[in-house]
C-alpha cells in the first residue's frame, strides 16, 4: 500500500490544538475556545483555567438532557494544564 506523504500532510488539521493568548492571558487551544464559545462559557470574564473549569461544571450540571462528552472532554484537558501549570512540584 503507497501513501502519498503530502496529501497526508495537507489533510492535517494543526490549528485546533493550537495555544493562542484567549485575550486574557490564558492560553487555550483553538479547539478549546471553539467549544467553549459553543457552549455559551464566556471564557474572556475569567482570570484563571479554574474560573474557566467552574463555568465549565455549571454548564455539566445544569445541561443535562444535552449531549456533552465534547464538554467534559475539554474540562479534562483544561483541569490537567490547571495542574500542572500552578501546582508546586
Amino acid at each position: 500500500m503507497n501513501f502519498d506523504i503530502s496529501s497526508l500532510v495537507d489533510g492535517l488539521d494543526f490549528s485546533t490544538n493550537h495555544f493562542v493568548d484567549a485575550g486574557n492571558g490564558l492560553m487555550l487551544t483553538n479547539g478549546e475556545i471553539s467549544v467553549l464559545k459553543r457552549f455559551g462559557i464566556n471564557y474572556l470574564k475569567c482570570s484563571s483555567l479554574k474560573e474557566i473549569l467552574y463555568q465549565i461544571d455549571v454548564v455539566l450540571k445544569e445541561d443535562e438532557d444535552e449531549d456533552l462528552d465534547e464538554l467534559d472532554l475539554i474540562a479534562s484537558s483544561i483541569a490537567e494544564r490547571d495542574y500542572y501549570q500552578n501546582t508546586n512540584k
